[in-house]
């Protein structure tokens, strides 16, 4: 009697459904328009920010009704990340990692906030709102005074105290686009 092994059967199967889904052509390509609403990354140059400014008194605003819930009065404190101190931790045996203690770059932040926060449903904060709760973040932090506002032209300028804890790997080639 023909006898047909399990693995003899799983990959026919394979075969046959991969080349059913080809033949069907599923999917199509993605229009430049839904290509451009979902290119939105920040690069630490400050490519890719959007136009718009936030102040640290906005911020203080966005943040308690969007960011306390989680992370805390003032950054600190909730069941969530703590987003304010530890600047002189990193070299000890319990390393604070903070936006001011940890962070490489502003923009990065904003990149973070802009796509992941808040919790409950990222992306929804405008673009002046988050830039807002960068400022904020920020001087809680003691990185800007109480009088910033951020836009894209100042965000890349604020130096982080941890920029030069990163150190970039030698062969890494950026890809840049045509922003």
């Amino acid at each position: 009697m023909f006898s047909i092994s399990k693995t003899v059967l799983a990959c026919l199967a394979v075969c046959v459904l991969g080349s059913a889904a080809n033949a069907y052509e599923f999917g199509r390509p993605a229009a430049p328009d839904e290509i451009n609403a979902w290119d939105i990354d920040v690069r630490p140059d400050g490519a890719g920010l959007p136009d718009g400014s936030g102040t640290v008194a906005r911020g203080k605003t966005v943040y308690d009704e969007n960011c306390a819930a989680c992370h805390g009065d003032a950054g600190q404190g909730g069941y969530k990340d703590r987003l304010v101190g530890g600047q002189g931790t990193l070299a000890t045996s319990q390393p604070v990692k903070t936006v001011g203690s940890y962070w490489p770059y502003a923009t990065s932040l904003f990149d973070y906030v802009r796509r992941a926060m808040p919790y409950p449903a990222p992306g929804s904060l405008s673009d002046d709102d988050t830039y807002a709760v960068v400022a904020y973040l920020l001087n809680l932090n003691r990185i800007v005074p109480a009088d910033v506002t951020l836009d894209k032209s100042s965000l890349p300028k604020i130096r982080m105290p941890n920029r030069d804890g990163f150190i970039p790997e030698p062969e890494f080639r950026a890809i840049t686009n045509s922003r």
